[in-house]
């Protein structure tokens, strides 16, 4: 995997989390966003990118802000990316 692969499961885990705390089914966000439930389950499972405006939107729909499905630890390091 790379990267931008890892990344993408790592939200994937986090908007999957918040749905399961809040008790909410994969057609509750469908029925919120417009979003194809299927396509919602792809997001989880890190096999589609997600733009600015999907991410936005699946955010409301879990009733958080944006930056805490960001919120999550990664090993930049694994990737020899510099930080600064």
């Amino acid at each position: 995997m790379n990267i931008t692969e890892d990344f993408l499961i790592e939200i994937g885990k986090r908007i999957s989390e918040i749905r399961d705390k809040n008790k909410q089914t994969l057609d509750d966000i469908e029925f919120l966003t417009g979003i194809d439930s299927s396509d919602i389950n792809k997001y989880e499972l890190g096999k589609i990118n997600l733009t600015m405006k999907t991410l936005i939107k699946l955010a409301i729909s879990l009733r958080v802000k944006p930056k805490d499905l960001l919120d999550f630890k990664f090993d930049f390091e694994k990737y020899n990316i510099d930080k600064s």
